[in-house]
């Protein structure tokens, strides 16, 4: 049998990319060093509590049963690492620019603790040439050379919470400075990924990720344009795209929803946006596609006060069902149940709310708690609004307790009597 080569493995950012990725790991055999700023989940670590839907209190605990998971927010444990690999945030700042803060902070805090033949890692999604334009010459700082004395790769994280998808089943894309950063990432990676997939450099690496949530951006918000039009035409768009999703070939099924949320779909292509204009050059498939995206929470009460007609919204109660991101996480990052809740609020509706991955959210300057779901709190609002479509949750209920239900995710799609259901 062949042997697998041990690495100590630090890990900078133990969220929803960081924390599988640790594990992965470990499972292997591995040493992991966990880094993370956020203290209260350092501290749920160490109380072997979770802070992410796909895991347990005992899947927590599997972590640390070979005492081989060390946690804590300082960067020192980095010049026992092997490998140093960043799965930190790359948001948009408030003019919809980059904003690599933490990446390069985290690049920053590392320095002091850098030596002789260890490889970086950059997991982040970001713009082409992160890796050699910013995180290059912060690491050569110290006097080492990339791909002589250290090593630095770009590998898109893939990771899609919620799913079903087995992460060393995923391949992985990886491309280095040099050759020998190539095949440096190339082997750690190829120790726990079923397939790595080598590309010629960081670059096209990064460009890899931008492309793969690019094109579901785009698609997905030509559903939300086409979703307009079949309003006009009284056209089922669901039932048009499951109908069309029967072709064999040519055809994917992209749907459309109250908005695009989520660290990746609603982010990356701004970032690609920002690098072609940099050049000079425009991108107007994704500019209209943001346009689009950005108008669906107007377009959503929109269809709301339509639907709750002659009675005005500001007389009227919505139930909000389900606020993060997607199905069957708690990731609230980018939701677009913030906006359209917000809009509500403004023109004067009452709102709750319930989400069974969260028990209270700041709208505005209001704190809601959770309203239970039962057919007496329901029977007390004008309207219900599904915006993310969780498993096993009671839409029969919904629909039998509440006078309008309004579906932005077809998740009565199953259910035969929804007179009442209103299906965006």
């Amino acid at each position: 049998m062949e042997h697998t080569p041990n690495y100590k493995i630090a890990i900078v950012g133990l969220g929803y990319v960081g924390l599988p990725l640790a594990e992965l790991f470990l499972e292997r055999g591995n040493t992991v060093y966990g880094i993370d700023a956020d203290e209260r989940k350092i501290d749920m670590l160490q109380k072997r509590q979770s802070y992410l839907s796909d895991y347990n209190k005992n899947d927590i605990r599997k972590l640390f049963k070979q005492n081989s998971f060390h946690v804590g927010s300082s960067y020192e444990v980095i010049e026992k690492a092997d490998v140093i690999i960043y799965c930190v945030p790359t948001p948009l700042d408030e003019h919809h620019q980059p904003d690599l803060k933490y990446v390069t902070g985290a690049a920053q805090s590392s320095l002091p603790y850098l030596r002789r033949g260890q490889l970086v890692v950059l997991e982040s999604s970001t713009f082409p040439g992160t890796s050699e334009e910013k995180l290059k010459p912060i690491l050569e700082s110290t006097g080492l050379h990339i791909g002589k004395d250290i090593f630095l790769a770009y590998s898109p994280e893939r990771i899609d919470p919620g799913s079903k998808w087995e992460l060393p089943q995923i391949p992985k894309v990886v491309g280095g400075l040099t050759a020998a950063c190539t095949a440096y990432a190339q082997e750690v990676y190829g120790s726990v990924f079923d397939r790595v997939v080598v590309v010629s450099s960081p670059r096209v690496a990064e460009m890899t990720k931008l492309l793969e949530n690019c094109q579901r951006f785009i698609n997905i918000s030509f559903m939300n344009s086409l979703l307009k039009m079949c309003e006009e035409l009284d056209i089922d768009l669901w039932e048009a795209i499951e109908a069309a999703g029967t072709k064999p070939f040519g055809f994917t099924k992209y749907y459309p929803g109250p908005g695009i949320g989520g660290h990746c779909i609603p982010v990356d292509p701004l970032y690609l946006l920002w690098k072609a204009r940099e050049h000079h050059m425009e991108l107007p498939f994704i500019e209209l596609s943001h346009q689009v995206n950005e108008g669906m929470p107007g377009y959503i009460v929109e269809r709301i006060s339509k639907s709750l007609q002659p009675k005005q919204l500001k007389e009227s109660s919505i139930l909000v069902i389900g606020v993060t991101y997607k199905k069957d996480v708690n990731d609230m990052r980018e939701s677009v149940s913030i906006p359209i809740m917000e809009l509500l609020q403004q023109s004067g509706a009452k709102v709750a709310f319930f989400d069974p991955y969260v028990k209270a959210l700041n709208i505005g300057s209001t704190l809601l708690q959770a309203t239970p779901l039962t057919a007496r709190n329901m029977k007390n609002f004008d309207c219900t609004l599904i915006l993310t479509d969780h498993s096993n949750l009671p839409y029969e209920l919904l629909i039998a307790h509440t006078p309008i239900v309004i579906d932005t995710r077809n998740a009565t799609g199953k259910i035969a009597n929804r007179k009442n259901v209103i299906l965006l």
